[in-house]
């Protein structure tokens, strides 16, 4: 008889739970998201982990989904552009096997393009350079255009990469 006695309180209370289905507590709906939690530490931001300028104090380009960067220095008194190299942290310099890269500008309604020659650094191995440079009057003359549009183009083993060239257009204020 004890048998029976459990099985049928098993039973009343599965007909119960039947009847009854609100009795359980439901989730909060507002806390429901078709987004998954996620720990911090994967959740994408646009926060960069390099710094506001690179290395030799010039301004940073952008070269792919910041695998590289490319650091443009633009010397006015001596008459030069200088591009670095850098890696995707705009911290080091990475040479690639180039002996020129280009810059394509845009001002006054027509196109131009400027070839910057490979001058390595300290340290580039035999064949590469980190460092590029031009002392083109021409360029250093159309990068202060009001409308000057410049961007950089390379390749970096094997694939093409481009960046567009921030610049002050004239607006240096060099007195540290």
């Amino acid at each position: 008889m004890i048998k029976q006695n459990h099985l049928i309180s098993g039973t009343a209370l599965l007909f119960l739970a039947m009847i009854f289905p609100g009795c359980a507590p439901e989730p909060n709906k507002s806390q429901k998201s078709d987004v998954p939690d996620l720990p911090p530490a994967t959740v994408e931001t646009d926060a960069h982990d390099h710094p506001s300028e690179g290395p030799h104090h010039g301004h940073l380009i952008e070269l792919g989904k910041e695998e590289y960067h490319a650091e443009f220095v633009h010397n006015e008194k001596n008459g030069t552009v200088t591009i670095y190299i850098l890696d995707g942290t705009a911290k080091k310099v990475v040479p690639i096997d180039a002996k020129e890269i280009v810059i394509n500008l845009k001002h006054d309604g027509r196109g131009e393009q400027f070839k910057l020659t490979a001058l390595p650094d300290k340290g580039d191995p035999e064949g590469q350079s980190s460092r590029f440079v031009s002392k083109d009057k021409e360029l250093n003359e159309d990068l202060d255009a009001k409308d000057a549009d410049a961007r950089l183009a390379l390749r970096i083993a094997g694939k093409s990469y481009s960046g567009k060239i921030e610049h002050d257009h004239g607006s240096h204020d060099h007195k540290h």
